[in-house]
């Protein structure tokens, strides 16, 4: 369900311009399935011709205690279970939908999108959104503009594809980078952006492109986009995201999970 081409077209990039750097993308299939599965899960990677060399096979266990061991920093499942326990062990995770529809993506550019609060950063803001309003959201971000907000789940993942582009930069490929970041997010430019934007310089972090909503649906701009990948924690919008052909992932973190369950 996730295209794997850009992540090699990425590797390959890496391996011309760094031979001697093993700094690229590694994917790990994890499953509870039995070793003796092991076979089939082979000649259907090589069928697809996917470049993945390490598997972790529990025999019925969760995989999630292995993560630490595999230094993990992205977690993708269509489970939502282990997803969930895989966040509160603290590391980056979603649960992955496939798009409803077929859509063409970039296998030269990887496109990854972001929503901000509760994936990127804390769900502070969100917080006071739920339980005091759009009015005092907006009072208490402007109030707070030039105090950080706190790290959400992703962060450290947004820091490693920023890591890898640096790499292209460094070798005067800024333009020619094959990976490309997008913040897409439903807060208002004007009312409560500047604290997103100066919450990500004070990490030393830059993301590519920045669209703030002001609560408009994200579905279309993420037709315009078409990114392989797109992070939110409210499943209405991973359901917009769907409906428009994106392949979208669940952020289980912050208050608005409670408001789902609830829902």
């Amino acid at each position: 369900i996730f295209n794997l081409q850009a992540l090699e077209h990425v590797n390959a990039r890496l391996l011309e311009l760094y031979p001697d750097d093993e700094e690229r993308f590694d994917i790990v299939l994890m499953t509870n399935n039995h070793a003796q599965v092991g076979v089939r899960l082979i000649n259907s990677i090589n069928h697809y011709g996917l470049t993945i060399e390490r598997f972790c096979m529990t025999g019925g266990k969760s995989p999630i205690g292995y993560l630490t061991a595999y230094l993990t920093n992205l977690y993708l499942s269509a489970d939502s279970e282990k997803v969930q326990e895989a966040i509160e062990a603290g590391i980056a995770s979603a649960t992955m939908f496939t798009a409803n529809k077929d859509v063409a993506y970039s296998d030269t550019q990887l496109r990854v999108a972001f929503d901000g609060d509760a994936v990127l950063f804390s769900d502070e803001s969100e917080q006071i959104v739920k339980e005091q309003g759009l009015d005092r959201f907006f009072e208490h971000e402007q109030l707070n503009e030039n105090k950080p907000l706190a790290q959400g789940p992703l962060k450290g993942f947004l820091e490693d594809l920023g890591r890898l582009q640096k790499k292209f930069y460094a070798k005067n490929e800024r333009l020619n980078c094959p990976i490309r970041t997008y913040l897409v997010t439903a807060r208002s430019a004007a009312s409560s952006g500047a604290r997103v934007l100066k919450t990500l310089r004070s990490w030393g972090l830059e993301i590519d492109e920045a669209l703030f909503l002001a609560g408009a649906p994200k579905g279309p701009v993420l037709v315009k986009i078409r990114p392989h990948i797109f992070f939110d924690d409210q499943m209405f919008h991973i359901e917009g995201a769907q409906k428009l052909g994106t392949i979208a992932a669940h952020v289980p973190y912050g208050i608005a999970q409670k408001y789902h369950k609830s829902a």
